[in-house]
């Protein structure tokens, strides 16, 4: 008799476990966004306000491109998710709300810097709340004006100011009203135009490069002004928008109405 074969165990192979680690390229950008907005804050205490108005715009700009750059390179990720909306909270929350407060809002006492803290808290709420829905609200709109928005707002008053030379009791009332305006925007259901269909690497019709280019020209020439009247339209569409889709609502029954009536009246009149 033969000797009995050995049963040879096949190994399973254990499924590879994913790398763990970071996108170093989105994650530097929101890392050059939370810089410029502590740098901000650090320029607001110094009193070099339109400083301190200039680094939230560079904020902002470093914001756009790690999510630019996330998109495109397929590098998007929880992490990066979180510590945008952290960076985001301090450069757009904090460093605005601290600006405001030191240039305009002081003299106001306990409703000055209770008007900044609002606008700080509404910021919160706007990230909390845009993290909690941004799988399932459409990406053409946000759902309130978004908080780089806010902020764009604040610094490129703070710039406007600067250019014409205001100063005096105008100043402070209307940053006042406008600080209070601004964090109700955050927190409204207001829709906000997102700008995230704009893809640069496709095929655009030739007026699209020059008016592009036009806009950039302008805003050169008079960066100060043109930048604050920018964000003013911007901030100014959200509620206009709304309105007006309220009034085509409001009015669209209205014409149903009157166009059942008429076609009830051509039936009477035909028997």
């Amino acid at each position: 008799m033969s000797p009995p074969k050995r049963q040879v165990k096949r190994r399973t192979k254990k499924p590879r476990q994913k790398k763990r680690g970071i996108y170093l390229l989105p994650n530097l950008l929101t890392t050059g966004n939370l810089f410029c907005g502590f740098y901000s804050i650090i320029a607001t205490i110094n009193h070099d306000f339109k400083t301190a108005a200039i680094a939230i715009l560079f904020s902002i700009l470093f914001d756009i491109l790690d999510g630019k750059v996330a998109r495109l390179t397929g590098s998007s990720s929880r992490f990066g998710v979180e510590y945008d909306s952290l960076a985001d909270l301090v450069a757009f929350g904090v460093a605005p709300a601290l600006l405001v407060y030191m240039w305009a809002l002081k003299p106001f006492g306990r409703l000055g810097w209770g008007a900044a803290f609002l606008f700080v808290a509404c910021g919160a709420l706007r990230l909390a709340r845009f993290n909690t829905q941004a799988d399932a609200t459409p990406t053409k709109h946000f759902v309130g004006l978004p908080i780089p928005g806010a902020a764009l707002m604040v610094a490129t008053t703070v710039m406007f100011f600067y250019r014409m030379g205001g100063s005096g009791p105008t100043k402070h009332f209307l940053l006042l009203a406008t600080t209070y305006v601004l964090s109700f925007l955050m927190v409204s259901s207001i829709p906000y135009n997102s700008f995230k269909e704009f893809d640069g690497f496709q095929r655009m019709p030739f007026r699209t490069l020059f008016l592009i280019i036009l806009l950039f020209s302008v805003v050169a020439a008079q960066p100060s002004i043109m930048l604050f009247t920018l964000g003013l339209v911007y901030v100014s569409s959200g509620p206009l928008g709304y309105a007006h889709g309220l009034l085509q609502s409001r009015r669209q029954p209205v014409e149903e109405q009157t166009d059942s009536q008429e076609m009830v009246k051509s039936r009477n009149g035909t028997e």
